[in-house]
């Protein structure tokens, strides 16, 4: 989402206290009955207290194999290209404590310290506003959070 102050990120607050800048999303459940921009639709107005109307996209999608870890990930990212609302956080998973338009030239400092796959497609993608759809993958080695080995592959 972006707005003419720049682009909205949200503050989560992660289960170890840590905190970190990442768009507005959310785990969509297509197994439910929900559509996937339904959901995505949900998530953002739950979490920012904007409707989206009519979205874009994918403009990326992102996967993350992480077997050391027993997970992996699959991300679509899609762009508003309309919204009504003002931002009032009422996150009922309690994650989400703050929302901001961010200057494009301050993302990278908000962004400081997320995992690769949150800032690489975004950052790359607000260079370069390409056309169509990207796809960013990485492969994460190891079994402990904190000696990951991250690589774009």
């Amino acid at each position: 989402i972006e707005g003419p102050d720049g682009v909205l990120l949200v503050q989560n607050r992660r289960r170890n206290g840590r905190h970190d800048w990442t768009p507005p999303g959310g785990v969509i459940e297509i197994e439910d009955g929900e559509g996937l921009l339904d959901g995505l639709t949900r998530e953002v107005l739950e979490e920012t207290g904007l409707c989206v109307t009519r979205w874009e996209g994918p403009i990326y999608e992102i996967s993350a194999a992480a077997p050391g870890l027993g997970w992996t990930l699959r991300v679509e990212c899609y762009r508003a290209l309309e919204f009504e609302g003002e931002i009032a956080i009422d996150d009922p998973d309690g994650i989400v404590v703050d929302a901001a338009y961010v200057a494009l030239d301050e993302c990278h400092g908000y962004l400081e310290g997320n995992h690769p796959w949150v800032v690489e497609p975004l950052l790359e993608f607000l260079a370069d506003r390409w056309d169509g759809s990207r796809s960013f993958d990485y492969q994460i080695d190891g079994d402990e959070m904190a000696s990951l080995v991250i690589t774009r592959v």
